[in-house]
């Protein structure tokens, strides 16, 4: 069965746009895009001693199950020279896959929880999700992305640098 998931894309290491656009030709593999945000660039969240960030969100279709998915993005961000660091696990990276939403799909285990813990506090997440997904309801919070987006407060900056 397909669903559609949303996935967060962020980079802060090298060429940040080029390492979006790997990203995206990799998710490919993993099923069909159907739509890329704008490319926006944001300061940093958490650990706000490190380059800025490229975001962008990324509709996929796919008939992997969430584990399947979680692991194919995992893979992804380590063929991309992506490595944690339990010293700074926010810190620094050329790529960061995060999968915000999986259909209607509510997962809360250990490895993975879906929809993302954070998505309806981080503008980083939401501006570019709005413009792909603004009427797509949070299967939780029972809130659609505009209205979380709308909800925050003003603070992270967030610029739009592509359509």
């Amino acid at each position: 069965m397909r669903k559609t998931v949303y996935l967060s894309l962020g980079s802060n290491i090298g060429d940040r746009a080029a390492n979006l656009q790997a990203a995206i030709e990799h998710l490919k593999d993993l099923g069909k895009i159907q739509a890329v945000s704008s490319i926006y660039e944001t300061e940093p969240v958490e650990y706000s001693r490190q380059p800025w960030f490229l975001n962008c969100v990324v509709a996929l279709e796919t008939e992997k199950m969430p584990k399947q998915l979680l692991a194919a993005v995992l893979g992804i961000e380590q063929k991309m020279g992506r490595r944690r660091s339990s010293a700074l696990p926010k810190g620094p990276r050329e790529i960061d896959i995060d999968i915000l939403l999986f259909g209607s799909s509510v997962i809360d285990t250990k490895q993975l929880t879906i929809p993302h813990a954070a998505m309806h506090e981080r503008r980083f997440v939401l501006e570019p999700l709005a413009d792909i997904a603004p009427e797509q309801r949070h299967p939780v919070l029972k809130r659609t992305v505009r209205e979380m987006l709308d909800a925050l407060p003003a603070g992270q900056v967030v610029r739009k640098i592509t359509e």
